[in-house]
């Protein structure tokens, strides 16, 4: 007995059973948990039948059998009912069920329970999904088309070959670091509609440095100039986005050069916790009646032309620290590092994780170079909220961010070559 075709068979059952139920828990007229178990098997008979039969032609003409028949029911359906349900969602899930039973016998079967188990709640959130689209505007199509331009249509045609001086301009490369970013920006755009505006202030702080921790401090050192009073609760949102963002220094690490994470990581996982014991420490000493801490709504977050301008920074950044290396040695790039930091965090971190990962650069002084670039983005924020906020707010993120320089500097001083994950 093949005991691996009998559990194949159990699992069209099941899927046939999860679809089918949510289509006859919301009153289909075409098909219930009995149809879609049923299609479900004839799915997988059909890929027996063609696995040991040998035949191509077998499941094709069953495919196109069960078409027929749900043709047949549709006609039935019009002339039967007087106000019939003239979805196309119940014959497409059908057909699917059939080609994920057939599937799970010629094919993976794994992916045919994704594909099965995703459809089945495709379905069910049809109610939240039909609000979440209703509550877009149009910046918010906007920016989903041009994530889907950036990483679908662009991304793909780009050669993946090395360029110019130095062989550390890839096209494709510098495009997926795009896309890497653009993402995780659009990301935390989308918690924040997801969320509404008015969260909290340690959602904002999260959001903030999702989005980025640049725009927050600006917006909230802005805030301070007409309210004085929320100058520590701006401190503490601003000081939380600075530690998120750092955070995201780290996905974006585990992402280009994940063989590297013992050796990279554990320091910045420490400079993250030296800065969520400051954040603990303001937010328990925050006048609770401070007023507005409404996040401030962000732009969109993939704009074509931010991409480019990032794509030219990264690559420009790509360029500085590999002739830094070759010309002036490992001491220039500190320089770089600190002088990339100001404006751009994420480019100077990938730029020197693309180094590590074609070891280019030792790992040891990789992670201290992309720390050293978060400690002068911190300063070039601090300066930030001191001459765009109140003096009261200055005086706040000069001790937070003080704080967190100085144990960063620590780290990169101090920190033993044998310690790692």
């Amino acid at each position: 007995m093949d005991y691996h075709d009998l559990t194949t068979l159990g699992i069209a059952f099941g899927l046939g059973l999860l679809v089918g139920l949510q289509r006859q828990k919301v009153n289909n007229q075409m098909a219930g948990v009995r149809t879609f178990t049923l299609i479900a098997i004839l799915g997988v008979l059909a890929g027996f039948l063609t696995r040991d039969l040998q035949n191509p032609f077998i499941l094709p003409i069953l495919g196109l059998a069960l078409t027929a028949l749900l043709v047949v029911a549709n006609i039935i359906k019009l002339r039967a009912f007087s106000d019939p349900d003239v979805g196309q969602t119940t014959e497409v899930a059908a057909l699917i069920m059939f080609a994920i039973g057939a599937y799970l016998v010629v094919g993976d079967r794994v992916v045919g329970v994704i594909i099965g188990a995703s459809m089945s709640v495709l379905l069910y959130i049809k109610e939240s999904l039909h609000g979440l689209i209703d509550k877009l505007k149009e910046k918010d199509f906007a920016a989903i088309m041009t994530f889907a331009g950036i990483s679908l249509v662009i991304l793909p045609i780009l050669p993946d070959k090395t360029f110019g001086p130095y062989q550390v301009l890839n096209p494709r490369n510098i495009w997926w670091m795009i896309t890497l970013i653009v993402g995780l920006s659009v990301l935390g755009y989308f918690i924040y509609k997801f969320v509404g505006k008015k969260v909290g202030i340690i959602s904002n702080g999260i959001l903030g440095g999702l989005i980025s921790s640049t725009a927050t401090t600006v917006s909230y050192a802005r805030k301070t100039t007409d309210t004085v009073s929320i100058s520590k609760m701006a401190a503490f949102v601003i000081t939380t986005a600075s530690a998120i963002a750092l955070v995201r220094v780290m996905v974006e690490v585990g992402v280009v050069v994940p063989d590297k994470i013992p050796v990279m990581l554990l320091p910045l996982i420490l400079q993250f916790v030296v800065m969520a014991i400051i954040c603990v420490g303001l937010f328990y000493s925050i006048n609770k009646e401070s007023g507005d801490d409404s996040m401030p709504e962000p732009s969109n977050p993939a704009q074509f032309k931010s991409a480019l301008v990032f794509g030219l920074l990264y690559g420009a950044i790509l360029l500085a620290v590999a002739f830094a290396k070759e010309e002036l040695g490992n001491e220039a790039l500190y320089i770089v590092a600190i002088i990339s930091g100001l404006t751009d965090v994420d480019a100077i971190t990938l730029s020197l994780s693309q180094l590590v990962k074609t070891d280019t650069l030792n790992a040891a002084t990789g992670w201290r170079l992309i720390l050293l670039a978060s400690l002068s983005n911190l300063a070039f924020k601090g300066v930030l909220a001191r001459v765009l906020g109140s003096k009261e707010l200055g005086r706040w993120i000069a001790i937070s961010f003080g704080i967190a320089i100085v144990a960063g500097a620590i780290l990169i001083w101090l920190w033993p070559v044998s310690w790692h994950l």
